[in-house]
């Protein structure tokens, strides 16, 4: 047999066996097909029927943002009002049974965070939710969020931040009452404005990665650059480098109380840092300690190659 012919026994037998499990392929994907058509409108009954046995949950509804899916009707009865959230109620209205409606705490965090989703998901936010940190550690939407007894009106809270963080939270608490921290506790600061509490793709679920620092410069505009002379660390590391993110009990969140020992974490001679040592005719005794009283310009400079200057 030739190798022409042999090539086109081969592409043959390959269409023959794709045709052959395309209908199998499709009598697999049907069921779930059918899993996800709403259920028909003859079973929603309207969030007035919800209100005759559920007031207080219904009139702290109508005072919420999430009233806003009444005026959705053209999207069907699946999204307006209490049924939105909590499926379809007339077997439930007609015979009081709990186990005919769906019951948010029990629900397993993932499936009751997917019916948020089916809403929230839209947008960076809330798109990486499922694979967060959070969810993996089985802390889901209502976890935070009380759409029916909030405690703060942004965004249907349970607790304001930071309080609401530390919950979970407490190995970082102390580092905001050290002598030197990020205003969190006073207010000034948040936990989400440097951490995305819906997920990424970044340690810690960071909102930006240590070598791009945006979060920082979000504050520190005169630390950003671009600089003509850029220092190392800034750009591989980032501010991590050099400074306690949370709170430090040395001045600038730095992590050395000593400067001198913290530059010369790098500026050594060793065989592991790329960086240049410190020169033999540097005095290190105590009245000469600080680096940064001649390099001033640690973070980079546009001016000197050294950072004496800005």
């Amino acid at each position: 047999m030739s190798q022409g012919v042999a090539k086109g026994c081969l592409l043959a037998l390959l269409a023959a066996t794709v045709f052959a499990a395309a209908p199998a392929a499709q009598k697999q994907a049907a069921p779930a097909a059918s899993q996800a058509k709403p259920a028909p409108a003859s079973e929603y009954v309207g969030s007035d029927t919800c209100k005759t046995c559920h007031e207080g949950p219904a009139k702290s509804f109508e005072h919420g943002p999430h009233w806003k899916t009444e005026l959705s009707k053209h999207q069907g009865p699946e999204w307006q009002g209490c049924e939105a959230c909590h499926g379809p109620g007339k077997a439930h209205a007609e015979s009081a049974d709990a186990a005919k409606i769906i019951r948010f705490p029990k629900l397993k965090r993932e499936e009751s965070s997917k019916r948020c989703l089916q809403c929230h998901e839209f947008g960076e936010e809330h798109a990486n939710f499922l694979r967060s940190q959070h969810l993996k550690n089985n802390v889901g939407c209502i976890d935070c969020h009380s759409i029916h007894s909030a405690k703060v009106e942004s965004h249907l809270m349970k607790a304001s931040q930071p309080q609401l963080c530390y919950g979970c939270h407490q190995e970082v608490k102390p580092d905001f009452s050290k002598p030197f921290h990020h205003r969190v506790n006073e207010g000034l600061v948040k936990c989400s404005d440097c951490h995305n509490p819906h997920g990424g793709f970044l340690t810690h679920q960071l909102r930006a990665t240590a070598a791009q620092d945006q979060v920082c410069f979000t504050c520190h505009t005169d630390k950003a650059g671009p600089f003509a002379w850029e220092h190392g660390p800034v750009k591989t590391e980032g501010c991590v480098a050099c400074h306690m993110p949370h709170g430090s009990s040395n001045p600038r969140l730095l992590k050395r109380s000593n400067v001198n020992l913290l530059c010369l974490e790098c500026h050594t001679f060793t065989v592991d840092s790329a960086a240049p040592a410190a020169p033999s005719f540097h005095n290190q005794a105590q009245k000469y300690q600080a680096c940064t009283l001649c390099h001033t310009a640690t973070h980079g400079s546009n001016t000197d190659e050294f950072f004496f200057k800005p």
